[in-house]
């Protein structure tokens, strides 16, 4: 799972440049564990890891270069991706 998270997290920094990072391993790590969790949460049994990768990377593809902007507003994450400026990539 570390090649698959290792290459999102690339992915996401190439899209958002206001992420660290930490910041963009976070974003990927929760967006995979949402993902997967709304799937058993509803009864269906995990659809993989390919699966998952392709879905994850669809929304960093579509939402990356703004997900830092959703951090800041939203309390529930806003924790994870409080930083220091000078740690950006």
């Amino acid at each position: 799972m570390n090649d698959y998270h290792e290459k999102l997290t690339n992915l996401l920094l190439d899209k958002n440049d206001y992420l660290s990072y930490a910041q963009a391993r976070i974003w990927v790590e929760l967006l995979w564990d949402d993902f997967e969790t709304t799937f058993v949460r509803a009864g269906v049994e995990s659809l993989g890891s390919e699966t998952t990768e392709l879905v994850v990377k669809q929304w960093i593809e579509q939402y990356g270069g703004h997900l830092h902007e959703f951090a800041g507003e939203n309390l529930k994450y806003k924790g994870y991706f409080e930083q220091d400026k000078n740690t950006l990539h």
